[in-house]
């Protein structure tokens, strides 16, 4: 019956996105159907909506950072940030390397600051911004910026993800990170490859454009706007915390919307609900975007799937399948067996926490080695999360440098890590 269930529930995800019908009916759908699962299995409807509640209530903190990032990139753009920021660099970069240098900044920073969302609202909008300038494909910068965070995201020791790992695996998050390092050094190198190969081949031989010219009609370009993102960058590296972070960075971008811009202090919040308008056209193909109306969306799928982890938690849905992904591990790999478990557990969660504690939940008797297993969720679940086109893991931070969902198709070291760490299975097995 459990099967079944949860087949309904990824068939009505799946008639969503080939009808290209909002993902969150699907959720609304599951959220039934689920529910009706706990009431067959003896809970009353207050139970249910309390199981659904106490979900709900272990993302708090998530969605607290989606209004964070929403505010952020608005006052980004409104206090002038982004805007000095490429009329400083833009002379510096050559469009044959541009993807390239997109995926080793995203890459440091994710590192530095252990936040695959925060550094795709901050560098990650820069990058997406330059990249409208420099008219490469939205589809291939996005998918570098969403390459980089990830790589950061799963080896930082600030990382929430590889603290979890850490945590559920009862591992050295340092000694997890040695092991993460030596697992990516050859994907790594490939997509190092294959983005500076697209790009010497998609470059253009133009002068890139002088843009002071056209942000000085509406910003102040002045080196104290760089202010929000140095320190966002010093104070995630001082460990003290994304949301701290953020929010002293919003609260220094307030002051230069107001002192530097000379912004009105009544238009704030709507600045900050609504997002970063400009009545320039050139400008607003640029820069428009941000606020939190722009993370609703996103917001809404994390309620919805994260209501079903306390259902699944009280009824045992999951409790069959354990018994079939240790089979699967027995007669092929524990990788592979792994692997396949965080797929499906990433599409049903439809954000990365929640998926990372199914799949650690299904696969913990699959590998008795504590730090291998923990090597293998980093591999697999951490970032197949983002490759999930329904999954906040991927949604969010291309929602918020305004990337196509189709940019996941060239999110390359999301797929050369685990078809390596395949291939390598096979290898041994063999």
């Amino acid at each position: 019956m459990e099967f079944a269930v949860l087949g309904l529930f990824c068939g009505i995800l799946i008639l969503c996105i080939v009808c290209n019908v909002s993902i969150i009916y699907a959720l609304l759908a599951g959220f039934v159907i689920f529910g009706c699962y706990a009431k067959k299995k003896g809970f009353s409807v207050k139970e249910i909506l309390h199981m659904a509640g106490e979900g709900i209530w272990k993302v708090r903190n998530i969605l607290i950072t989606f209004m964070l990032i929403g505010m952020l990139t608005a006052l980004w753009r409104q206090a002038g940030t982004i805007p000095v920021i490429i009329c400083y660099t833009i002379h510096f970069i050559k469009p044959s390397v541009f993807l390239l240098m997109v995926f080793l900044l995203n890459s440091l920073v994710s590192v530095l600051t252990g936040t695959s969302f925060g550094t795709a609202a901050t560098v990650g909008v820069v990058c997406a911004t330059m990249g409208s300038v420099l008219s490469v494909s939205p589809w291939l910068c996005g998918g570098a910026i969403l390459s980089g965070i990830f790589f950061g995201d799963r080896c930082s020791p600030v990382s929430t993800s590889a603290l979890l790992v850490s945590e559920l695996t009862e591992t050295s998050i340092y000694r997890n990170i040695r092991n993460m390092l030596r697992s990516a050094l050859i994907p790594f190198v490939l997509v190092c490859i294959l983005y500076t190969m697209i790009g010497m081949k998609t470059s253009h031989t133009q002068e890139l454009p002088d843009l002071t010219g056209v942000f000085h009609q509406e910003f102040r370009i002045v080196w104290w706007t760089l202010l929000p993102a140095l320190v966002i960058l010093a104070l995630s590296v001082a460990q003290l915390g994304v949301k701290i972070s953020m929010l002293a960075s919003i609260a220094v971008a307030l002051v230069l919307c107001v002192w530097i811009q000379g912004m009105p202090l009544m238009e704030l919040p709507h600045i900050l609900i609504f997002g970063f308008h400009s009545e320039n056209a050139e400008i607003a193909s640029m820069l428009d975007g941000g606020g939190i109306v722009s993370m609703l969306r996103v917001g809404a799928i994390v309620c919805l799937s994260s209501s079903y982890s306390g259902i699944f938690e009280k009824t045992g849905i999951l409790d069959g399948i354990q018994a079939t992904v240790e089979t699967l591990a027995q007669k092929t790999f524990p990788f592979l067996a792994i692997l396949l478990t965080s797929a499906a557990a990433s599409a049903i969660a439809c954000n990365q926490t929640l998926a990372i504690m199914l799949t650690q939940q299904l696969c913990a008797r699959t590998e008795r080695d504590k730090e291998r297993f923990a090597n293998d969720l980093e591999d697999s679940v951490v970032i197949l999360a983002p490759m999930i086109p329904w999954s906040i893991a991927g949604a969010v931070p291309l929602t918020a440098v305004g990337a196509p969902q189709s940019s996941i198709l060239f999110a390359f070291f999301l797929y050369l890590l685990p078809l390596c760490r395949v291939l390598d299975g096979i290898r041994k097995k063999g």
